[in-house]
């Protein structure tokens, strides 16, 4: 009789414990985020990647039930943010906006991360096309006036840049290339600080993305000259292709996507994935990043969203490449 007694109550004791773990094991699983998340981005404020990250922070934050506190960690085309990241604890606490890792791997010629292998791609966010732009004293009124001025002009025209690596800075070199042109180039610390140096005349031309810009041209304070895509964007009405100002075979455009450090658990991956997603497709998030000049572009999945990382690597390295862009 003892022995069934103890049998019985080492049983119960068992199940117990089983159960135990299995519940504190679910309430691990459900308890994240328990704190704030810190989203970085390698741009002050005044660009759309800060636009971005703001708009993300604020929509993602409502779904998660925690804040998500935006870290502006401007320089160097972004790598100073992305370092920071990829440095981080893999915990889902930190995540980053940006671009794609292949344009810092083949523009600079030494990272103190890798991309490809200390990253992983949570969602895309935006894709976007940049916009060209003049000074209003610059006695250009079209696409066409401005390459001719150029050309009349070589390295006279002070091109005010992003910085290295990011997405107006490739966009004018491509111009360069494509237009026949040449450009005196000077970079700076994002898109903001370029658009202060445009509108106070210090520098001529610039390639902006919408976000930057968007609110200079609606109060005349520069001049939107064409889109770098083919053809005109209803979100930015008003301002034609390339194609369409006189520049066929010209392209760029960008995006910005959510990654987090290697290692971090999938279902945290899927989780903020889930959150991005679910706020991109709101109505009036699609039309703030319409507004801006811009296309919500979710990925269907992280796995999907690394898919195209990989797929578009080769293509970007080219870029850079061919630009004959490089920092030391």
């Amino acid at each position: 009789m003892d022995l069934r007694r103890t049998i019985f109550r080492c049983s119960v004791f068992l199940a117990a414990l089983v159960f135990s773990a299995g519940y504190s094991g679910s309430a691990g699983a459900q308890a994240y985020p328990s704190k704030p998340i810190r989203l970085v981005v390698g741009y002050p404020p005044g660009g759309s990647g800060d636009f971005l990250t703001r708009l993300m922070a604020d929509e993602m934050g409502k779904d998660l039930g925690v804040a998500v506190v935006v870290d502006n960690r401007p320089g160097a085309g972004a790598t100073i943010a992305s370092d920071v990241v990829a440095k981080s604890p893999n915990d889902g606490y930190t995540v980053l906006n940006a671009g794609h890792w292949a344009i810092n791997k083949a523009l600079y010629k030494n990272l103190n991360y890798d991309g490809e292998k200390d990253l992983v791609p949570v969602c895309l966010v935006a894709v976007g096309p940049t916009i060209i732009l003049v000074n209003n004293d610059l006695p250009v009124k079209n696409l066409r006036e401005l390459i001719a001025y150029a050309k009349a002009n070589p390295g006279k025209l002070f091109n005010a840049g992003a910085g290295y690596g990011s997405a107006p800075q490739l966009a004018a070199v491509a111009f360069e290339t494509v237009a026949g042109v040449k450009f005196t180039s000077i970079q700076f610390k994002g898109g903001g600080p370029a658009a202060q140096s445009l509108l106070a005349g210090d520098t001529q031309v610039m390639f902006a993305t919408p976000p930057t810009v968007m609110g200079f041209i609606k109060a005349g304070r520069m001049r939107a000259l064409a889109i770098t895509r083919p053809q005109a964007s209803p979100a930015l009405p008003g301002i034609p292709g390339a194609e369409e100002a006189g520049l066929p075979g010209y392209e760029s455009t960008f995006w910005f996507g959510l990654w987090v450090p290697a290692g971090t658990p999938a279902s945290i991956v899927q989780r903020l994935h889930e959150a991005a997603a679910k706020s991109l497709a709101k109505p009036e998030v699609k039309e703030k990043i319409a507004l801006q000049g811009m296309d919500a572009s979710p990925s269907a999945s992280p796995a999907a969203f690394e898919a195209q990382i990989k797929a578009e690597a080769p293509m970007w390295e080219r870029v850079v490449r061919d630009s004959g862009a490089r920092v030391e």
